[in-house]
């Protein structure tokens, strides 16, 4: 049997392959402290859930307009106005069933012929994978800790050429936990090509402002949804606003492959909307005081973190000293410890690994002490 070559050639979720190792692991009795995952500990709040169970009930389980229910995405609109002052048409909006789904239909839109995409590295773990699958080209430009991970326009500028499709950024960013600065906003609304903002953890934010790229470039494409903010990672709901002109050709492609949204889950996804005040805030105070817990015990146990992560939920961490082979650092560590961390070769960075403070801090506590320990005979 033949295989596409694509298929063949994609690269492993190395993350995921950590995670199922981790609960093969605990099938065996083994305890398991997980700060590999990008998942909430948090349930999906009540008012979330007693909304679906409603929408079931009433029976809305069809197949919505493609584009996705009106009463969301105007409530999409609204939120994106309380929160960054920019007004957006719902017509400008596509619901998706999470916002891969949405990447997947943006790139569809712009990639062909071994165009080029322009994204920041560290990056996100599957973005050059997407890049490939549609015939893309991922054009990578190196972010530091030294200057907190902020993006430098010289270097983006340099990746520049005819064959560009794209710029992807994303603030709060996966794996760094950093913001972009308003500056970087403005210099980036300098540049000749689209933009692709990747905000699916806006409004996990902590001593800083956060911006929505919108409110310095009104043509940029946007990428966020419920998972994170909303603690709704199985729900499966996200979308993407983009240029008047660009919805058309996506929403083709969405009908072809997705036809919609779920219907009670859009209906879940407008109560989070409305009543995210309820229980946002407690969320972003708890997420604060892990990140503090999370850095001091790092640093207690002789790890350099020179920046502080202002979003997200997340920290990358030099281990250069100890290693550059990070998958097999991670896979190491997992099975003398018990302690589940990310491996940076997911990012590009193969002598880091991510831990996750989207976890209890009795188990942040525990787990880093048991990271200790192993950094000490290593």
């Amino acid at each position: 049997m033949m295989f596409s070559q694509r298929s063949q050639e994609i690269t492993p979720f190395y993350v995921m392959e950590l995670l199922e190792k981790a609960k093969e692991l605990e099938k065996e009795g083994r305890n398991i402290i997980h700060l590999e995952v990008g998942e909430p500990n948090h349930d999906t709040p009540e008012v979330i859930k007693n909304a679906a169970i409603k929408a079931i009930k009433d029976n809305k389980t069809k197949y919505t307009h493609s584009q996705g229910l009106l009463e969301l995405r105007e409530a999409i609109a609204e939120n994106y106005y309380q929160s960054y002052g920019v007004t957006i048409s719902p017509e400008r909006i596509i619901v998706t069933s999470g916002t891969s789904n949405a990447l997947f239909l943006i790139f569809s839109l712009l990639l062909e012929n071994k165009r080029e995409v322009i994204i920041p590295k560290p990056y996100y773990a599957c973005y050059p994978n997407y890049i490939r699958f549609l015939d893309g080209i991922p054009m990578t430009f190196d972010i530091s800790e030294k200057n907190n991970y902020q993006y430098e326009l010289p270097k983006i500028k340099e990746k520049i050429n005819d064959h560009t499709a794209a710029l992807l950024i994303n603030s709060p960013s996966n794996p760094t936990g950093a913001i972009q600065s308003k500056e970087v906003f403005e210099n980036l609304a300098e540049l000749n090509i689209p933009i692709i903002s990747d905000e699916i953890y806006q409004g996990l934010v902590y001593d800083e402002v956060s911006h929505s790229v919108l409110e310095f470039n009104s043509e940029a494409f946007i990428i966020n949804g419920f998972s994170k903010l909303h603690a709704m990672t199985g729900w499966r709901l996200g979308y993407l606003i983009a240029p008047e002109n660009a919805i058309r050709p996506m929403q083709k492609i969405q009908q072809n492959f997705y036809i919609s949204a779920n219907e009670f889950v859009q209906w879940a996804g407008i109560a989070a909307l409305k009543n995210e005040k309820s229980f946002i805030p407690d969320m972003v105070q708890e997420y604060k005081e892990r990140r503090d817990i999370a850095l001091k015990s790092l640093k207690e146990i002789g790890l350099n973190i020179s920046y502080t992560p202002q979003g997200a939920y997340y920290i990358l961490i030099d281990v250069s000293r100890y290693t550059d082979d990070s998958m097999a650092f991670a896979l190491d560590i997992l099975q003398k410890t018990g302690v589940a961390v990310t491996p940076g070769l997911d990012f590009g960075v193969n002598d880091h690994i991510r831990i996750t403070y989207a976890n209890s801090k009795e188990n942040l506590r525990a787990g880093i002490k048991k990271l200790g320990d192993y950094l000490a005979s290593y």
